[in-house]
């Protein structure tokens, strides 16, 4: 369930750091060697890469367009080793990594905020170099990609690197981006576990946990989050913290009564259920020490692969992705003073996860006459002569954020003002209504999903946007532009939604898919199955056994299954850790792999060093799924009895 993928801080060059980079990225501890001949290894490569760069023969494949690429977060991803026969491969490994992102709030809620790109190049072998071992052969590949940190016998076999000079010239591709817009994932032509962090992320492409690596990566990277593992290097104890209060926003010295006196850390939290299992509190560990510090949840993706962030992970992480974006993405005019016989607008961005919300003021008062609407007609305001100062505020209401202080900065908050002058006259202005913008059409849309649709500003009226579903109109009051389709509660089945510009035969069209996938498991031979009343059907075990989780949809697109254990954190299902179409394994104490544990029923267990004792009883597990479009099915369960040794039967 967890990989150590701690992250090496101030590294200027990936190049030059990577074997460091890596081994802290999955928790290895590089020594200095590795890190000496991984900057040898990638003077190799960028060597041959001057012969005959990548970029000559690259493809930029649009994934996800949102917007233009220098108002957008752009997420840009690349492969290696992966043939011209095997580029569907890669855009395979894409889809699944791009799903389970999907999946993990808030990439789920603000995914209208992300671009993505795929930078296909083929390589001439297939693999990576040293995969899976050290006398596996070097193959001939775009980025030069290599485990071992790039075939270093003092290295370790998860270090996974990549040419930082080859990967920033292939991005570069992609017009609008830079490094201060952009995170770099590189997907190794791989089944084999292992990756690195930091500026430039790498994973295995086809490795059973490797698509989780990417969120937790891009925590690091985008968020500041610090790793919460208490170990530095696989298999031995962090030992006690002796450093002072971190800064880090999910770690801690503090008590939580100091924390609620002194307003401190994640106060306005504690209590809450965790979105990743158990209550968030004062747990003890992180940061590579097992004693004297404290984060807020047992678990979280910063600490297990496969859990989602928790609510003080998730608010650092809401406000990370909205500082590489501006709310406001377009505005009337307002260099100089308007006059008031026209309209004035403000163009929003469009979280898929809510609506944001828009406040005018004239002169500091509030025009509660026009809601929350990203057009104001200065006509109807009767404005007494002379100047005035009209201001539209954005915000982002998310309940994801409870610190007044990051809902008030600029990444949450925007405001653009104008001074109206009642002497001045608009000129006349020729303008059609059209629509500027929408959700993309192409795809279906999720049955919770925000949906808009932009028109043309016009100076002397504003068109109004009338919605429609499967034919019937869908009250929409206020802002027009963006419809909440989680508010309407749709039924199962395809719906169809139109947006019409009143007056014109201007109209838009998507399909709403508001089915889930729906999910099945299977589990190895059970001692009895018990079938109650009432009851979920209950299996009864004395010892280990297995559960391999299916999903089945009526629409294309990678589906993401995920299970909890007696109402803890939702887990992404990924089949084994050593083999993705292998069944999840349960047993009493966990399965030891690379020195992590995996499966424990009940309490888990993520560290040999922690309680190993078996949670026997009954236990509930749960099931869901979550599809392309992003609906979360209703979830289903079934109990599993694990029977102590003195009450086994034959």
């Amino acid at each position: 369930m967890t990989s150590s993928v701690t992250r090496a801080r101030g590294a200027a060059l990936f190049a030059t750091a990577a074997a460091v980079l890596a081994a802290l990225f999955l928790g290895t501890g590089a020594p200095s060697a590795a890190a000496d001949a991984a900057v040898a290894d990638t003077s190799v490569a960028k060597a041959s890469v001057a012969k005959a760069s990548p970029t000559q023969a690259a493809a930029v494949v649009p994934v996800q367009t949102t917007g233009p690429a220098d108002k957008r977060f752009n997420l840009v991803v690349l492969g290696d080793g992966y043939t011209a026969a095997e580029l569907p491969e890669f855009r395979a490994d894409v889809e699944t990594h791009l799903n389970v992102l999907w999946s993990t709030e808030p990439f789920a809620s603000y995914r209208s905020y992300i671009n993505v790109w795929a930078v296909e190049v083929a390589s001439a072998e297939s693999g990576v170099d040293c995969d899976p071992g050290l006398d596996a052969p070097r193959r001939d590949t775009a980025l030069g990609m290599g485990f071992w940190g790039g075939c270093n016998a003092n290295s370790v076999q998860r270090l996974l690197t990549v040419d930082s000079g080859a990967a920033s010239a292939l991005a570069d591709l992609v017009p609008g981006t830079a490094n201060a817009n952009r995170q770099i994932v590189a997907l190794a032509n791989s089944d084999t576990y292992g990756g690195a962090g930091g500026a430039y992320a790498t994973a295995s492409g086809g490795n059973a946990l490797s698509s989780l690596i990417t969120p937790h990566e891009i925590g690091h990277s985008l968020g500041g989050l610090q790793d919460e593992y208490d170990y530095y290097a696989r298999g031995v104890p962090g030992g006690a913290y002796s450093g002072g209060e971190p800064a880090s926003a999910h770690h801690t010295l503090l008590t939580e009564d100091q924390m609620r006196e002194q307003r401190a850390k994640w106060w306005r939290w504690l209590g809450e259920e965790s979105e990743s299992g158990g209550v968030i509190g004062r747990h003890e560990g992180g940061m590579y020490s097992t004693k004297g510090v404290w984060r807020p949840s047992k678990h979280s993706i910063m600490k297990t692969l496969g859990y989602p962030f928790d609510q003080v992970e998730r608010e650092v992480m809401v406000q990370k992705i909205s500082a590489r974006v501006n709310l406001v993405q377009g505005h009337a005019p307002n260099s100089a003073p308007v006059g008031d016989d026209r309209t004035v607008w403000v163009d929003t961005l469009h979280p898929v996860g809510g609506e944001l919300d828009v406040v005018w003021r004239l002169d500091g008062k509030r025009l509660r006459a026009v809601a929350d609407a990203r057009t104001v007609d200065l006509r109807r305001l009767r404005l007494s002569p002379g100047s005035h100062t009209l201001t539209a505020t954005v915000t982002d209401p998310t309940p994801f954020v409870r610190d007044p202080a990051v809902r008030a900065s600029a990444a949450l908050t925007r405001t653009v003002s104008w001074t109206v002058d009642t002497s001045l006259a608009t000129a006349p202005q020729e303008m059609s209504s059209a629509f500027t913008d929408h959700t993309a059409t192409a795809a279906p849309v999720g049955a919770a999903s925000v949906v808009y649709a932009e028109t043309t500003h016009p100076t002397d009226r504003t068109p109004a946007v009338r919605w429609t579903l499967d034919g019937r109109p869908v009250a929409n009051p206020g802002n027009d532009r963006d419809l909440d389709l989680g508010a309407l509660r749709l039924r199962p089945g395809t719906h169809r939604l139109t947006a019409r510009i009143a007056g014109t035969d201007q109209e838009l069209a998507w399909s709403v898919d508001a089915s889930a996938a729906t999910a099945a498991y299977e589990l190895s031979e059970p001692l009895r199955t018990v079938h109650r009343p009432g009851r979920p059907v209950e299996y009864v075990y004395d010892g280990a056994f297995t559960m391999r989780l299916t999903a089945r949809d009526d629409r294309d697109g990678y589906v993401v299954r995920q299970f909890r254990v007696d109402g803890d954190g939702w887990q992404t299902y990924y089949g084994w850790p050593t083999d993705a179409g292998a069944p999840y394994r349960f047993t009493p104490q966990g399965t030891v792999i690379d020195d992590l544990v995996y499966g424990k029923l009940g309490t888990p267990r993520v560290v040999p060093w922690d309680d190993a004792t078996p949670d026997y009883g009954t236990h509930t597990v749960e099931y869901r799924t979550v599809d392309a479009a992003g609906n979360v099915s209703s979830a289903q369960r079934f109990l599993v009895t694990l029977l102590p040794p003195r009450q086994q039967v034959s």
